[in-house]
């Protein structure tokens, strides 16, 4: 597959905006979509083109969709507080679940208007029916949970339901653990049995573009609540992927393998 164009939505977000650097920096042509003209400007100095919209404009977003003419859609939209405030996570949950479920709807059309191939999507690694760990992807998602985690769960589920049922295009939907690093509130993992670093996290999206069969994938650094096996086999992901630099601040993106130490 001859895969040149990318659009990515949510591009100024926590993975989306270590993604979009690396996305460039390989040779793609990437466009990214925001709701702040400020972080429109730090996307077009990071060579992306940048526009500036809501999720919910369907005939808006439609039209961007249609105009740019990606090969691959990349779903990285959430809308969350910054640094998580616990004070404002109550409302902002029904907001998130809302981005993935009206959101996802709208992406979705505008990709299949658009003749995409293939849409990959952020989703999250602790939605599963509480049983035996670690959960594979095959594990149910927790439907019956109750208020408020039945609202995350439902949002996601109906996210992964959009996305994996848009007839005619290759879907994969990651699953990530708790993020942590740049711009995620969190300097160290919080969650020892499932996190994962968000450079770590935006590079399975990054593999994606051009790997893996179409299905679900867990995305964290322990095999312990989930396993990350189908990722790393299929997507060839290692969680120790981390930027030497911080493309927004140094415009350079330099690639460390946590384990080893080697930059490439």
């Amino acid at each position: 597959m001859n895969i040149r164009r990318v659009f990515v939505a949510g591009a100024a977000g926590a993975i989306g905006r270590r993604l979009t650097p690396i996305l460039v920096a390989n040779g793609f042509e990437v466009a990214g979509t925001t709701r702040s003209p400020e972080k429109a400007d730090q996307l077009e100095r990071q060579g992306v083109e940048p526009f500036v919209l809501d999720v919910f404009d369907r005939v808006a977003l439609k039209d961007v969709v249609a105009d740019f003419a990606p090969d691959i859609v990349i779903h990285q939209l959430t809308d969350l507080p910054a640094n998580l405030d616990p004070q404002q996570m109550r409302i902002a949950i029904a907001r998130n679940a809302r981005i993935r479920r009206d959101g996802t709807r709208n992406l979705v059309a505008a990709a299949l208007s658009a003749g995409v191939r293939r849409i990959i999507a952020q989703s999250i690694a602790w939605g599963y029916v509480p049983g035996p760990e670690p959960h594979v992807e095959t594990d149910p998602l927790d439907l019956g949970a109750a208020e408020p985690r039945l609202i995350t769960i439902g949002g996601v589920a109906a996210l992964e339901d959009a996305v994996m049922g848009a007839p005619g295009i290759e879907a994969l939907v990651l699953r990530y653990g708790h993020l942590y690093g740049p711009g995620t509130g969190a300097d160290a993992s919080s969650n020892e049995k499932l996190s994962v670093h968000v450079d770590a996290a935006a590079h399975a999206a990054f593999l994606a573009v051009s790997m893996g069969a179409p299905g679900i994938y867990n995305v964290a650094e322990q095999d312990v609540a989930v396993t990350s096996e189908k990722a790393r086999r299929d997507l060839n992901w290692t969680p120790a992927y981390r930027l030497a630099h911080d493309p927004a601040l140094s415009g350079k993106v330099e690639v460390t393998n946590a384990t080893s130490g080697a930059t490439r």
